[in-house]
């Protein structure tokens, strides 16, 4: 088992950290901010693109890949996002008390009745305070940092082209001196608008305050209708508006990140590429969604799953898919690279495609269980997708049983999984439900006894009495944090005792300084060494289901004090130090945190309307 410090050690201070990073987006595109304003992420023309900034995997001190704004004399900064929304709002003090306003965003709202998300990020620069120097530097790259893109200036703006690789930037301030790099004092609003090479029809001044009063008023609407826990309001819509910038609308598939790369831990190798659309992932973003009223999104991913991943429902489930048709998912390396914080490689794609993971048949039919049950829907689910779903359902019969990759994706093993097999169960289980709901008394019936026969084979094979405990795979003596989900697919009781031995030989053995690993025994890599945050969540859960209510809200306590400045989990945490590790913004952490804030949370009743 790793080596992790005593439980009960002082609290952790936590300096500013390399991932204190804000990210804005429109479902299109996205990109990453640090408290500096320096853009260093921004794929384009959509979220898994080739990326135009690409510093923040670039070593310590990259000279190229990012926009940055340089203030004479910066003495402070400060960061925050627009109250529910995804603007984010970025001050630079100099010490004679000059002081700039960057507002970054890209543009989302309504037009001509439908959604506009153009593949555009805008930086509008205001003088707060006397007569700021400033310095625009826009310093593109293209294909994965290996070429410097040509640039050529126009009469209002800037365009750098390199091969498919292309940015124009629109603006109303002095072209001349952004593409010398040379200062000028800021003593009026400027605008940029970054996007594609394609003209901009009108004044960007006036188009950029447009946009953003646009953008502003179209997440307000959206978070004012979300069904939020009393308690954590700010935490939860962080989250939620998080999880929506991970979508991909044009086909309704979500990204597990926005980033590729970010080491897992350091010097671990364990680097990524998370901008695809991980069917497990996806449900669980559904379900977090779902919980908040959310429900587009998963009538946008049954359009995904219908449309990409079941065009043969028959054939074999991969455990990923592109965002969109056409994208190369082959795994590979970009040597121009160092790496974040000089720690590669750098990774394209995801060899993760080609693995069996058998949990993806049952996460499938839970994500779109609820379209069967919420009267809400204008397009209910119905029996041709039902007809769609038994089938996936036949392959989850067919291997359950078997061996896979497990949803922690080894790359050097396969066993029989207990998660993958429960969530299997899990399908077929829910697949009954659905039957009974549309009146088909013999579909509940075959899928109902499906599901206990499989329920039994695994409590048999999955459970060690030697050790007292469930364990990770049939005839392992591995620990596994996915076990405390049990409860939560409706698998097992939380008060049946073999739940709660197998709770406490996971608060044994995973538990480091309040977080959780995600299991005990080596992989490909060597032991894990940091916590997968999303299982410091399913441990919350699992205590306030054991009725250790303070427990579990002291530890939720504990996880969202590890969020950075703003309010964004990446997918690690050092347990040791609070360092966030891992892709970012991860959804399977803003997940977590949304589902335990719903469970712990006081309900309005109960804090408002009864209060005495």
């Amino acid at each position: 088992m790793a080596f992790c410090l005593a439980e009960g050690a002082g609290a952790m201070s936590l300096p500013r950290q390399p991932l204190d990073l804000g990210v804005i987006g429109n479902c299109q595109v996205a990109a990453l901010i640090d408290p500096q304003g320096r853009m260093t992420w921004l794929c384009l023309p959509r979220l898994d693109g080739d990326p135009v900034f690409c510093a923040l995997l670039d070593g310590d001190e990259p000279t190229s890949g990012f926009m940055d704004v340089l203030v004479g004399g910066l003495v402070a900064t400060r960061q925050t996002y627009l109250r529910n929304t995804a603007i984010l709002e970025t001050v630079l003090e100099a010490k004679d008390g000059a002081a700039v306003r960057l507002i970054d965003f890209a543009p989302r709202c309504k037009r001509f009745g439908r959604s506009f998300r153009p593949a555009q990020v805008i930086r509008r620069l205001e003088p707060l305070a006397g007569r700021p120097r400033v310095t625009i530097r826009i310093r593109p790259r293209a294909a994965w940092g290996s070429a410097t893109p040509q640039r050529r200036s126009g009469s209002n703006h800037l365009r750098w082209v390199e091969g498919e690789t292309s940015l124009r930037v629109t603006t109303d301030a002095p072209v001349s001196f952004i593409a010398h790099e040379a200062s000028f004092v800021l003593d009026r609003p400027i605008s940029l608008v970054l996007g594609e090479d394609e003209p901009l029809p009108e004044a960007p001044g006036e188009l950029a305050v447009r946009f953003e009063a646009e953008t502003h008023a179209y997440w307000l609407e959206w978070t004012r209708y979300l069904s939020i826990p009393f308690e954590w309001q700010e935490a939860v819509i962080r989250a939620a508006i998080t999880l929506k910038l991970c979508t991909f609308e044009e086909t309704g598939a979500i990204a597990a990140a926005l980033t590729t790369s970010i080491p897992e831990a350091p010097g671990s190798g364990r680097t990524w590429d998370y901008r695809f659309c991980w069917l497990r992932d996806s449900y669980f973003c559904v379900q977090a969604l779902n919980r908040l009223g959310a429900t587009r999104t998963m009538e946008a991913f049954i359009r995904f799953l219908t449309d990409i991943v079941l065009v043969d429902a028959s054939a074999p489930l991969a455990p990923l898919y592109p965002l969109a048709p056409g994208v190369l998912i082959k795994e590979r390396t970009a040597p121009a690279l160092a790496g974040f914080l000089g720690d590669g490689p750098v990774r394209i794609g995801n060899a993760a495609a080609t693995q069996v993971q058998n949990d993806s048949y049952g996460q499938v039919i839970l994500a779109t269980a609820q379209a069967f049950f919420d009267a809400r829907l204008p397009r209910p689910g119905d029996l041709a997708l039902f007809r769609l779903l038994e089938t996936v359902g036949e392959t989850a019969e067919r291997v359950a049983l078997t061996p896979d990759a497990s949803l922690w994706e080894y790359r050097g093993r396969a066993r029989v999984h207990t998660y993958s097999a429960a969530m299997c169960w899990a399908g077929l289980s829910r697949l009954a439900a659905i039957a009974h709901r549309l009146g088909l008394p013999t579909e509940q019936a075959r899928w109902a006894a499906s599901a206990a026969r499989l329920r039994e084979a695994i409590l048999r094979q999955a459970w060690r009495e030697d050790l007292g405990c469930f364990v990770d795979a049939f005839g392992s003596e591995g620990t596994d944090a996915a076990l405390l989900l049990l409860p939560e697919l409706g698998f097992i009781a939380h008060n049946d005792p073999r739940f709660q031995a197998t709770l406490a030989r996971i608060e044994q053995r995973l538990r480091c300084n309040g977080l959780l690993l995600r299991y005990d025994q080596p992989d490909d890599f060597g032991l894990p060494e940091t916590a997968f945050l999303v299982c410091s969540f399913w441990y919350v859960d699992a205590l306030a289901g054991q009725g250790r209510l303070a427990e579990a809200r002291a530890l939720f306590e504990h996880l969202l004090a590890r969020r950075n400045h703003l309010g964004l989990f990446s997918e690690d945490c050092d347990p040791r130090t609070g360092q966030l590790w891992g892709n970012f913004p991860q959804a399977y952490s803003m997940v977590g945190l949304i589902l335990s804030a719903m469970r712990l949370s006081r309900s309005w009743e109960e804090a408002l309307w009864r209060a005495s």
